[in-house]
């Protein structure tokens, strides 16, 4: 019995999901729809359908990356707010490696352009690790307010210097065709960007179990004094952590550059970053359960549309059920137990069923 509550326990974002799906049902019979129908089409248009799910894997691959980029720092106590700048910076440093690399041999030229656009998120993100590291900066409010000053660069670039001749948008010159990523399914957008996010997710997972270095991101995480007093260099570590977010989230740019749009846009992510700290959440800052929480969030995304026209379903409410989603998965996070005390609860409860206050004991 005790198994098995533990077993409940650690299940609660599932149960979280699954409510928050439940209420979704009520808001869409309330809309006039069939709540059954509504969720088949969403569910078969995002992963059963072969176009929808090439639409599922093309979001899913910076939602993951973003999501690595909110759980490595916060394995070591820090949460990374700004996956979203991080991710518009990644795409101008991709951009302009593209742009001004000469024609090479496409897996070194995509090796370098994905590098520079590591290098550029985790520059990025270093401001926030060093202030919070040497100066005590709360990082949420850094890499938040961060956010919009990337974006506000990426437009200025695409606006100006950047600007392809004769755009009637803000978007740069297009990469060179040398420099695209494969394409995973045929005549789809589903190209191999979801690997590197399923290559590092495996890797994440070894680092922080197997390696010294991640235990001990792990105790600064946990206790920062404990692990300073043990001999740790947790300064260099937080900033360590932090770049390490970054250039997750910077390759997350890149990837979108080199992998779908061959170009850089104004406004070319649309919230991958706050996404991606869902996505984190949902998974406990457990790097192996990031993908299948990425697909999932990606799969409502890319079948909203197909509900709201197989359905009838307004696109709010698919929005309202996401929101629903967010909440219940946050409100069971900081709900704070454990198998063994909800076990315990129940036995006190049984005991008190059986044993009455004032009844005789035999």
């Amino acid at each position: 019995m005790p198994r098995l509550v533990d077993v409940i326990v650690k299940l609660r974002t599932v149960w979280a999901t699954l409510l928050a799906l439940a209420l979704g049902g009520i808001l869409i019979l309330a809309s006039g729809a069939d709540p059954l129908a509504a969720y088949g089409a969403l569910f078969h248009g995002a992963f059963f359908d072969y176009w929808g799910l090439s639409s599922t894997l093309v979001k899913a691959s910076p939602i993951l990356l973003a999501a690595l980029a909110v759980i490595v720092p916060l394995r070591a106590g820090l949460y990374n707010i700004g996956g979203e700048g991080q991710i518009y910076i990644g795409g101008l440093f991709a951009t302009l490696a593209g742009l001004s690399l000469p024609p090479l041999h496409p897996v070194p030229g995509i090796a370098l352009v994905v590098l520079a656009a590591m290098a550029g998120g985790a520059l990025w993100a270093a401001v926030a690790g060093l202030l919070k590291a040497f100066r005590g900066i709360n990082e949420v409010i850094v890499t938040l307010l961060m956010n919009f000053i990337a974006i506000h660069i990426v437009s200025y670039a695409v606006s100006g210097p950047l600007l392809a001749e004769g755009a009637p948008y803000p978007y740069s010159e297009e990469l060179p065709a040398w420099l695209r990523l494969p394409i995973l399914m045929p005549q789809s957008d589903a190209h191999a960007g979801i690997l590197f996010g399923l290559a590092f997710s495996v890797f994440i997972a070894f680092y922080f179990t197997r390696t010294s270095h991640g235990l001990a991101l792990d105790i600064i995480g946990r206790n920062p004094k404990a692990a300073q007093y043990a001999g740790l260099s947790v300064r260099r570590d937080m900033v360590i952590a932090m770049m390490a977010g970054g250039a997750l989230a910077g390759l997350a740019g890149g990837l979108e550059v080199i992998g779908l749009k061959y170009r850089l846009f104004h406004l070319f992510s649309p919230g991958y970053g706050f996404d991606g700290i869902v996505v984190a959440f949902m998974a406990e800052a457990n790097p192996l359960l990031a993908p299948v929480a990425a697909f999932f969030l990606s799969g409502l995304k890319a079948g909203s549309n197909i509900m709201q026209r197989a359905a009838g379903v307004d696109g709010t409410i698919v929005e309202a059920i996401r929101g629903l989603v967010v909440m219940f998965v946050a409100a069971g996070l900081a709900w704070k137990f454990h198998g063994s005390s909800v076990y315990a609860f129940l036995q006190a409860r049984r005991k008190a069923a059986n044993h009455p206050i004032g009844a005789a004991d035999p």
